[in-house]
């Protein structure tokens, strides 16, 4: 029997794709238009990196700028490539205030993980810190929020504040690896070694860029005694060629 108050608020509030807006029939569903768009990343992929592959080069395979430069990270995956609609549910979270998509994001990075979230391993989630002023600024941590949506789908433990921001940094849009990288040296500190120590970490952020920041994250996670880090997000950019 449909439940009366489910189908008021479907009429006054009814389902809207979460990149375009426009009316779907249900929640957390992209309108065809909107799906159609979205580059989900599948194997074949870096063993490293997670960037995707044109052919299969085996289970094990890396590409070519992790072999040349490893990065401190154990791997990276990611659901989606930025861009189109993965691009707007982003922005949609960071900026409009729209915390809900956090749960539709963090659905797609459970399938991204696979065995990283396997129970037996212990897994610890834990998000990219903001520094506060920018917290106070912005209202939300779009991080902490998809984090705390991935415990709640998979009971996974959640460190929240187990990194911290150090000092405020530019706004890093537009900047190169390099100037990314110097962006955020020395920004992140361990607030709780004990925790972190001997565990496999889960890094858990929005959008993979450059990964400066993962490799700032996954340096100082390191130092304090983690067996494992991996970055988690919701998308990742996906050089071409």
């Amino acid at each position: 029997m449909a439940n009366p108050l489910r189908i008021l608020l479907d009429a006054v509030l009814p389902a809207r794709c979460p990149a375009c807006r426009v009316i779907v029939d249900g929640d957390d569903r992209f309108c065809a238009a909107c799906w159609q768009q979205l580059a989900f990343i599948t194997a074949p992929l870096c063993a490293r990196c997670g960037a995707p592959f044109e052919h299969d080069m085996g289970p094990a395979a890396e590409c070519a700028e992790c072999l040349a430069t490893p990065p401190r990270y154990d791997s990276a995956r990611a659901a989606l490539a930025y861009g189109g609609p993965a691009r707007d549910v982003i922005l949609g979270l960071k900026h409009g205030d729209r915390q809900h998509l956090a749960r539709l994001m963090a659905r797609a990075m459970v399938r991204a993980a696979g065995p990283l979230l396997d129970p037996a391993a212990r897994p610890l989630l834990v998000p990219v810190p903001l520094h506060w002023t920018r917290l106070w600024r912005r209202g939300a941590n779009q991080a902490a929020l998809v984090a705390a949506a991935l415990r709640r789908q998979t009971g996974a433990e959640l460190a929240l504040f187990a990194l911290a921001r150090t000092r405020a940094t530019p706004v890093s849009r537009g900047l190169g690896r390099a100037a990314r990288a110097k962006n955020v040296r020395g920004v992140f500190r361990v607030t709780d070694r004990e925790r972190v120590a001997r565990r496999r970490i889960l890094l858990i952020d929005d959008v993979l860029t450059t990964g400066a920041t993962a490799e700032a994250c996954a340096r100082v996670l390191r130092r304090a005694g983690a067996a494992e880090v991996h970055v988690l997000t919701f998308a990742r950019v996906v050089r071409q060629g």
